[in-house]
C-alpha cells in the first residue's frame, strides 16, 4: 500500500469522526432533562458540519494532486 492511500485513509477516517461527531452532538440537543446543553449541541453540530466540509473539501484537492503525480 503505498503512501497516498494512506494519506487517504486518514481523511476518510478524520470524516467518518467528524460524522459521528454530529450525531453525538444531536443527541446533546435532543437530551431529556435541562436545557444547558443545547448551546453546546448546536455549536457543535455547526463545528462537525464545518470540520467535515473543510476535511471533503482538502482530501478532493489532495486527491486531484496525487492523480496528477500518477500517485493513485
Amino acid at each position: 500500500m503505498n503512501k497516498a492511500k494512506v494519506v487517504m485513509f486518514f481523511y476518510a477516517l478524520a470524516a467518518l469522526l467528524s460524522m459521528i461527531g454530529i450525531g453525538f452532538f444531536v443527541s446533546l440537543v435532543f437530551m431529556a432533562g435541562t436545557n444547558e446543553y443545547d448551546t453546546i449541541g448546536i455549536v457543535g453540530i455547526l463545528a462537525c458540519i464545518i470540520a467535515v466540509c473543510l476535511v471533503f473539501m482538502t482530501g478532493m484537492k489532495q486527491k486531484k494532486k496525487f492523480i496528477a503525480a500518477g500517485l493513485l
